[in-house]
């Protein structure tokens, strides 16, 4: 926080820790008043007090650089996990060996191959 010229120290007496003169303080600056702070001075007030966690967190994630970034991960995930299942489908017979499958019914053909295999191994 800067001091202006004419404000002296004794003026920063809300450094104590009593609430009230804390309040008192706060007042005194601005910064705690009943009434709304307007424009600039309501910046400098919430610009004073430290952040949570969780309000960085929100406020990093508001940029569109983030979002940005995250989307890219996400399209990354995205793609790697039909090529999974791409590959998967490719081990898979099916009549016509071209046909198209939704993820689950290559999930359920591909269990039912891994059992029937294993029926072959087991006789």
């Amino acid at each position: 926080m800067m001091l202006s010229p004419d404000q002296a120290e004794a003026d920063l007496s809300w450094t104590q820790s009593d609430p009230e003169t804390m309040l008192n303080g706060l007042k005194s600056v601005g910064c705690a008043s009943d009434e709304p702070a307007e424009g600039e001075d309501r910046a400098k007030c919430k610009a004073e007090q430290p952040l949570s966690r969780e309000e960085k967190r929100r406020r990093r994630r508001a940029t569109a650089k983030y979002r940005s970034a995250h989307a890219t991960r996400e399209r990354i995930r995205v793609e790697a996990f039909n090529v999974a299942f791409a590959e998967l489908r490719k081990l898979l017979p099916t009549l016509p060996p071209d046909k198209k499958l939704s993820k689950i019914e290559i999930l359920r053909l591909a269990i039912c191959y891994i059992s029937y295999l294993n029926h072959v191994l087991d006789v």
